[in-house]
């Protein structure tokens, strides 16, 4: 299971960054890169708020 959670987080941007075909595929990365952590906080922020309205 810790070997499959590395290999995703092993993602190099820089790179990604480097061989762009142009400018959109660089907002593209930048938004695939922060989407998991968005969706995570959100999914911790739905949790407090069904559990505190009890």
């Amino acid at each position: 299971m810790n070997l499959f959670i590395n290999l995703l987080q092993e993602v190099n941007i820089e790179e990604k960054i480097k061989t762009a075909p142009n400018n959109a595929y660089e907002i593209g990365v930048f938004i695939g890169s922060m989407l998991p952590f968005t969706a995570l906080v959100a999914m911790a922020y739905l949790i407090y708020y069904f559990i505190s309205v009890r």
